[in-house]
């Protein structure tokens, strides 16, 4: 692992049984980027997520954060992530300040530079009113924007993201969109996953496309172009075609042709 890569899958593999979810995947990511992991329904993908993020460990192959390894110093190593999964689950019996201050404390932060940051996070977010009412109340936007402040707050090199869109109005999703960005160019990291074509395509520096378990595309927007034989192909187009939609990019393109008139 080098000085730039924050993050690196070596041989990564996770089985369930006899069915095998991750097939030996390789796959590092460099300080300062958004990188982009996508993939149809049943890919792998969301067990990759999975395994970056500590949630589970791999059957075979290791998982490398800022150099340390997930297995052998998780406590090193999970102190470098923030993880947003796509399913806000809390605590509903806490207030949106308890929860916060809770998710500091698992990090050992403490104190009142935490207490700001909290702060800051919920003015952001529009959440500074609700932080003394319970959890249970919130609505779901409100909850997922809870969550990505909680993920944010103890300042991690890498963040971790799955859907990040769902359930935030426009005015939140495009703040994220902008936190996401500043949040890169001060040397921070973003592993993101979503379902949003045209999200990946406007944020990501690099992509990845997996499919059976298996990474079937890697780069820069002009590098799946070239992979795909298409100089000006949207992402949704690339992707349908790598992932075997062939004749679903051809919709795809043809609805663009007509709305470009």
């Amino acid at each position: 692992m080098t000085d730039d890569t924050i993050l690196e899958l070596r041989g990564a593999v996770k089985r369930y049984g006899n069915f095998t979810a991750v097939k030996g995947l390789d796959l590092s990511v460099r300080r300062g980027e958004v990188f982009g992991f996508l993939g149809p329904n049943g890919a792998g993908k969301t067990t990759t997520i999975r395994m970056v993020a500590g949630v589970l460990q791999p059957t075979e192959g290791r998982v490398l954060l800022g150099g340390d390894d997930l297995h052998d110093d998780p406590e090193a190593a999970k102190q470098r992530i923030g993880y947003i999964p796509d399913r806000p689950y809390l605590y509903e019996k806490l207030s949106g300040g308890e929860f916060l201050r809770f998710v500091a404390g698992l990090w050992g932060h403490h104190g009142e530079e935490t207490e700001a940051q909290a702060d800051r996070l919920l003015r952001l977010f529009d959440l500074s009113e609700w932080k003394d009412e319970l959890i249970e109340s919130y609505s779901h936007g409100m909850r997922q924007k809870l969550l990505i402040s909680s993920a944010l707050l103890h300042r991690p090199e890498l963040i971790v993201v799955d859907e990040p869109m769902v359930g935030l109005d426009p005015r939140s999703a495009r703040i994220l969109k902008d936190l996401f960005r500043t949040y890169t160019e001060n040397g921070g990291t973003i592993f993101l996953s979503t379902h949003t074509l045209e999200v990946a395509e406007a944020l990501c520096d690099r992509i990845a496309i997996i499919q059976h378990g298996e990474i079937i595309a890697f780069g820069t927007m002009d590098e799946l172009r070239a992979d795909a034989a298409d100089g000006s192909a949207h992402l949704e187009e690339i992707f349908l075609k790598l992932t075997g939609g062939d004749e679903m990019a051809e919709v795809v393109r043809g609805l663009r042709a007509a709305l470009e008139r």
